[in-house]
């Protein structure tokens, strides 16, 4: 009798493979939902929806995948309205990063339908409930250092503190803004309420960081930011200035190429993460170390800029080349330029401070399409993409047109005012071709919007000779500490802006000041560097 049940049983469970099965199609539209990431349509076609949507949820954020490739095979159907089904799914990341999983699943049929019993294991095969798949970017260590063209380090990766204020986290959000300034205040002034509560509202209201400070820093604080209601400390990675005397905005491009570079040399790891338990590493490969940043940077150079350009309150920004190769040494700006977000690639009127050049162009060149190219060659109307220089999202670009030029109406970049410079200065050494600015070491500067090429050499020999008459008996004659200067100073009215272009001792300085008397605030600051240098 126990024989004769169990063959009953046996053939009770009849099985029937076959992909035109009302089971088959409900897994396959399982695995499409999968593959276009809907959470909300996979966790439907389950037994359990919510807890579908939870798992789902997590997973797809975890993984963030490009794309998800999800297929079903060996559907099995049988007569006790169960059917079962083996699903391969393919997560995939740009360049060609991979992670497959195949499961084993089921169905059941319910009133309304096939639907996939729900398990943890339909995403990874023994994946307790609560865990989640992950994948996540590796870096070698130690992370790269940017380096000043003597070798020393000028940015390297160090540890910080992020100062977190969460909205959400305190019943009087003003209380904890006030007592969180009031914290900050020994190391970090600037940082008031009115800031943070701007960093808030920035934020949408969410979290905000009001501040970042290296681990010294924390030990100077009023009080223990923690302490206060609603603000948390995050430890992690950020990659500052060495010297801590320095600041410069080419900061912000050196950390977009540093940050580029690590992206390149990245690795990834796919991880089964569950509450209470490490990570598991499930595949991935580990990214290999990346060479440090070798730039053209002298620190010396960059803090004499830093000392020169607070030497007037309006704001001013200036830079410093090597007047043979074009690299660029340094560059610094007062508060007031930084408040202005005054850079070196923004093209901005010059009046008339290159009214030299275009006198000497104009009495050299047979026409106006060679004195286009002559204004190119010196530097003039080309755009400049300097690797590490960081630049303005649709900033205003040099142009120049010689059917309509006026010198009144012309526009320069702070890159622009020094390759003019440094064609000058090569020329006085004999060399007849101008370079393009660079600030990382063996990685070329993009020239746009024309070439530049070898200098017409009795073009370059006038302005030569008016730039050393400016310094003798002109604008520049009061400056002093600058053997051999030759220079350009001018304005664009007298709300200005002001720029002066100096040549001497084997470097090229451009100094750009805005407001009134901008001419003099630029030989102001010029002075203070030739005192310094």
């Amino acid at each position: 009798m126990a024989l004769c049940v169990s063959t009953v049983c046996a053939l009770a469970l009849v099985a029937c493979g076959s992909d035109d099965t009302e089971a088959a199609k409900a897994a396959r539209a399982f695995a499409a939902a999968m593959a276009s990431q809907d959470v909300q349509a996979a966790s439907e076609l389950t037994t359990s929806p919510s807890q579908a949507a939870d798992a789902l949820s997590d997973t797809f954020a975890g993984m963030h995948a490009r794309t998800v490739d999800a297929d079903i095979r060996n559907t099995v159907e049988y007569s006790d309205g169960t059917a079962s089904f083996t699903m391969r799914t393919n997560w995939k990341w740009a360049d060609d990063r991979a992670y497959e999983t195949t499961t084993n699943g089921s169905l059941r049929r319910l009133s309304t339908g096939w639907k996939v019993q729900w398990e943890q294991g339909l995403l990874k095969t023994g994946m307790p409930v609560g865990a989640r798949l992950q994948m996540v970017r590796t870096d070698a260590t130690p992370a790269p250092t940017v380096r000043s063209s003597s070798g020393k380090a000028f940015m390297q990766m160090q540890p910080v503190n992020e100062i977190v204020i969460d909205p959400a986290a305190t019943r009087n959000l003003q209380r904890s803004v006030n007592a969180l300034a009031a914290a900050l205040k020994p190391i970090a002034p600037l940082i008031t309420p009115a800031v943070i509560n701007e960093k808030i509202v920035a934020a949408q209201g969410g979290k905000a960081v009001a501040v970042t400070l290296r681990d010294p820093d924390m030990k100077v604080l009023a009080a223990d930011p923690e302490r206060i209601a609603g603000v948390t400390v995050v430890k992690t990675g950020m990659l500052v200035m060495s010297d801590r005397r320095l600041s410069t905005p080419l900061s912000t491009g050196l950390t977009n190429y540093w940050q580029a570079v690590r992206n390149a040399t990245s690795g990834w790891q796919v991880q089964e993460a569950a509450p209470g338990r490490a990570p598991v590493k499930l595949a991935g490969e580990q990214g290999r170390p990346a060479p440090d940043i070798m730039t053209t940077i002298n620190q010396n150079e960059q803090l004499t800029l830093g000392d020169a350009v607070v030497e007037v309150a309006q704001p001013a920004t200036m830079m410093s080349f090597d007047a043979q190769t074009g690299g660029i040494l340094a560059m610094a700006q007062n508060d007031a330029a930084a408040d202005a977000r005054i850079q070196a690639d923004i093209a901005y009127p010059t009046g008339s401070t290159l009214d030299p050049v275009f006198g000497a162009i104009d009495d050299t060149a047979k026409d106006a399409g060679q004195a286009k190219q002559r204004w190119q060659h010196l530097g003039l109307g080309l755009t400049f993409t300097v690797p590490g220089v960081a630049g303005p999202p649709g900033g205003s670009r040099p142009s120049v047109s010689a059917a309509t030029f006026a010198p009144q109406n012309f526009t320069a970049t702070m890159l622009n005012m020094g390759v003019l410079g440094v064609s000058v200065a090569r020329s006085l050494k004999g060399e007849t071709d101008s370079v393009a600015p660079h600030l990382i070491k063996d990685t070329p500067t993009k020239v746009s919007d024309g070439e530049l090429g070898a200098m017409d050499q009795a073009t370059v020999a006038r302005l030569a000779a008016q730039m050393a008459t400016i310094a003798r008996r002109g604008d520049a004659s009061d400056l002093t500490g600058a053997p051999g200067l030759r220079a350009l100073v001018g304005t664009n009215g007298p709300a200005g802006p002001g720029w002066f272009v100096g040549i001497s001792g084997g470097k090229v300085i451009v100094v750009y000041c805005e407001g009134d008397a901008s001419g003099t605030a630029a030989l102001q600051v010029a002075q203070k560097y030739y005192r310094l240098d």
